[in-house]
């Protein structure tokens, strides 16, 4: 009996792992312009909120690929992180107009 206790709890405590992390890559559109833009994006990245895992800046395109943990921070928010950076920024929309 102590051992059917055991392998059913055993099950239970398997099925009750937290989700897993979602990784969200975003490309945002800014109005950077020379080197010192990326470089003050660069040397901020805790600005633009937590859970940031890799930041590339495109210059001759004027886009930022962030990537970042879903379940800590959101594209409202980073949008929100460049602005205090002094960077306009908006998520890319591909041809069809969606995100």
């Amino acid at each position: 009996m102590v051992c059917l206790a055991l392998v059913m709890g055993a099950g239970i405590a398997t099925a009750a792992k937290p989700a897993q992390k979602k990784s969200v890559t975003t490309v945002f559109v800014t109005d950077i312009d020379c080197e010192h833009c990326v470089q003050k994006i660069m040397n901020n990245v805790p600005s633009l909120g937590k859970g940031i895992k890799d930041v590339q800046v495109d210059l001759p395109k004027k886009e930022v690929t962030v990537v970042y943990d879903a379940s800590k921070n959101s594209d409202e928010n980073i949008i929100k992180g460049f602005a205090s950076l002094k960077v306009k920024a908006e998520v890319k929309k591909d041809a069809a107009g969606k995100k």
